[in-house]
C-alpha cells in the first residue's frame, strides 16, 4: 500500500487534480486584477491631467490680472461716458 501511495504517476494525478480544481479560480483572480489595473491607470491619468490643469491655472495669474485691469478700465470709461451724457 505504501508503495502505491508514493508512486510517481499517483503524484502526477494528484497534481493534475489540484490544478484542475484551482485553475478557474486563479484565472478569475487574474482577470479581476487586470480590470483593477485598467481602472487604476485611468484614475492615475485623470489625476495627472487635473494636476497639470491646476499648474496651468497658477501660471496664468498674470493674464487674469491683466484682464482684471482692462475690465476696471472699461468700467471707468463707461462711468465717465455715462456721467458726460448725463450733463448734456
Amino acid at each position: 500500500m505504501y508503495v502505491l501511495a508514493n508512486e510517481p504517476s499517483v503524484a502526477l494525478y494528484r497534481l493534475q487534480e489540484h490544478v484542475r480544481r484551482s485553475l478557474p479560480e486563479l484565472v478569475q483572480h487574474k482577470t479581476d486584477m487586470q480590470s483593477w489595473e485598467e481602472q487604476s491607470q485611468g484614475a492615475i491619468y485623470s489625476v495627472e491631467y487635473a494636476c497639470s490643469a491646476v499648474k496651468g491655472m497658477t501660471n496664468s495669474s498674470f493674464y487674469f490680472k491683466s484682464i482684471d485691469g482692462l475690465l476696471r478700465q472699461a468700467i471707468g470709461l463707461k462711468d465717465s461716458i455715462n456721467s458726460s451724457q448725463g450733463r448734456r
